[in-house]
C-alpha cells in the first residue's frame, strides 16, 4: 500500500491525489452490505464495525487481478472475521451481567420498506439467531437473507457445498420453530405500540393486560451498568405490574418517543431529556409476546444517528 494512503472503513483510502483507488471504491460500494452481514451474525454494531476494519485491512492487501467477484470476495472475508469474533463474543456473554440483548440500531426508513431485511434484523429475529451455532448462523444469514449460492457460502465457512445444504436445512427448521408466527405490518406494530405507550404513561394495568399476551416475556439489558430486571420476567400479570410501578417510582421527568429501530417501530425512553433505554417488541396474533428493553449505555451509541443497512 502507498505510504500516502489512509485506511478508514467509513471513509476509505485515497491516493496521493485524493481520489479513491479501486480497492477503496469496491469496499465503499459494498460497505453497508458488509456491515449488515456482520451485524446479523453478531447482534452487535460495535463488533460489526470492528469486523469491517479487519475486513478492510485484509482486502487492501488482495491482488484484485485475481478476484472475479469483488462483492462475494468481500462477503467471504467479512464472514470469516465475523465467525472468529462470534466465538469470542460467545465467551464474553458467559460473563455478561444479567440478560444479553442485541444492540439496537436507529435505522433509515428504507430498511422498513424491505420487509425481508427488516424481519431479519428485528430484535426478535436476532434473538432467534442467537440460538444457532456460529456456522449455522452464518449459513442461515448468507442463504436466507442475502441469497448467496451454496458454493459461495461453502467458501466463506470452509465447508463443502453438500455440508452447507445440510446446515442450511437444519438452521431453517430451527429458526422456523422459534420465529414470530406471522408477518406483522408496520401499521399494526405502531398501533400496538401506541396502546402500550398510553398504558405505560398512565400506569393503567388493565390496559397493559389487554395488549400483553398471557405468556409475554420481558427481557432487560443493563449490562451491569444500569438497573434492569436480572432475569426474564414471564406472564402478563407480572410484566404489567412491574411496568406500571416502575415508571411511578422515577423522580426525573420521563418521555416516551416512537422511533424506527432495527427496521420496526419501537419506543425510546428519555429521563430528564437524556436517552435512557430502547424498548422493542415482538407481536404475535395482535398481542405483545416479547418486550426487549436495552439500557446498557454502551449499546445505545447507534441510537444517536441513523444506520443504513442493505443486502
Amino acid at each position: 500500500m502507498s505510504g500516502t494512503s489512509q485506511t478508514v472503513p467509513g471513509g476509505g483510502r485515497t491516493n496521493g491525489d485524493s481520489r479513491p483507488d479501486i480497492a477503496t471504491e469496491a469496499f465503499l460500494a459494498h460497505r453497508n452490505l458488509l456491515f449488515t452481514v456482520a451485524y446479523e451474525m453478531l447482534g452487535s454494531a460495535a463488533d460489526a464495525e470492528d469486523v469491517l476494519q479487519e475486513t478492510w485491512l485484509r482486502w487492501a492487501d488482495v491482488d484484485l487481478g485475481t478476484v472475479r467477484d469483488r462483492r462475494a470476495y468481500l462477503v467471504r472475508i467479512t464472514t470469516r472475521q465475523a465467525l472468529t469474533r462470534l466465538r469470542t463474543l460467545g465467551r464474553r456473554k458467559e460473563s455478561y451481567v444479567g440478560s444479553w440483548l442485541p444492540e439496537p440500531l436507529l435505522t433509515t426508513p428504507d430498511v422498513a420498506e424491505d420487509v425481508e431485511l427488516a424481519d431479519s434484523v428485528s430484535m426478535a429475529m436476532l434473538l432467534v439467531l442467537e440460538t444457532l451455532k456460529p456456522t449455522e448462523r452464518a449459513v442461515f444469514v448468507l442463504r436466507e437473507v442475502f441469497d448467496f449460492g451454496y458454493d459461495e457460502i461453502a467458501e466463506a465457512v470452509d465447508k463443502s457445498p453438500a455440508a452447507v445444504r445440510q446446515i442450511a436445512h437444519r438452521a431453517r427448521e430451527h429458526v422456523a420453530a422459534r420465529r414470530p408466527r406471522g408477518a406483522v405490518s408496520a401499521a399494526e406494530t405502531r398501533g400496538v405500540l401506541e396502546a402500550f405507550q398510553r398504558a405505560v404513561e398512565t400506569g393503567d394495568v388493565q390496559s397493559l393486560l389487554d395488549i400483553l399476551a398471557p405468556d409475554v416475556v420481558l427481557i432487560g439489558d443493563g449490562g451491569g451498568v444500569k438497573q434492569a430486571v436480572p432475569r426474564p420476567i414471564v406472564g402478563a400479570g407480572k410484566v404489567s405490574r412491574l411496568l406500571a410501578a416502575g415508571l411511578g417510582r422515577l423522580a426525573a421527568p420521563v418521555s416516551l418517543q416512537p422511533a424506527q429501530v432495527n427496521g420496526h417501530p419501537a419506543l425510546v425512553f428519555r429521563l430528564d431529556g437524556e436517552l435512557d433505554s430502547v424498548v422493542a417488541v415482538r407481536i404475535d396474533d395482535g398481542l405483545i409476546t416479547g418486550l426487549y428493553a436495552v439500557r446498557n449505555p454502551e449499546k445505545l451509541a447507534h441510537m444517536e444517528r441513523e444506520t443504513t443497512l442493505s443486502r
